[in-house]
């Protein structure tokens, strides 16, 4: 199936002391991401959402600055082209504003949907965090 990479920037109004533990950690992102996230004994992240677990490692990982999941199928471990989600928090050095970035790399939609799906993520996101 052939995947779509999603990206968009939104400005957030708060410290990156304060947003990574949001984006990063498996309670964080129960709060906002999906339903519930677990990290299983293999330190795979486990998001629970619309009735269904998704398999993801970090791949990537940079305090307060970026982190990428990997997201895999545990039933098919020779897969390569994995679905990913990655955060990076940038700051306009002239304004000192943040921008959360996020890249979706997956095949589940086009730009318009996931456009719509990460605007009310990250809506829900400040509202909680009051960014």
């Amino acid at each position: 199936m052939v995947k779509n990479k999603f990206v968009s920037d939104y400005q957030i109004n708060t410290s990156r002391k304060i947003l990574f533990p949001y984006l990063s950690s498996a309670s964080g992102l129960s709060e906002w991401f999906a339903d519930n996230v677990t990290i299983n004994e293999d330190k795979d992240y486990i998001f629970h959402y619309d009735g269904e677990e998704h398999y993801a490692r970090i791949v990537a990982l940079r305090t307060n600055y970026h982190v990428k999941f990997d997201f895999f199928d545990p039933d098919n471990l020779e897969e390569t082209d994995h679905s990913y989600i990655e955060f990076k928090i940038e700051e306009n050095e002239l304004t000192q504003t943040l921008f959360l970035k996020v890249i979706d790399y997956s095949d589940s939609y086009d730009d318009g949907e996931l456009e719509s799906i990460w605007d009310n993520l990250v809506t829900h996101l400040k509202e909680i965090i009051g960014g």
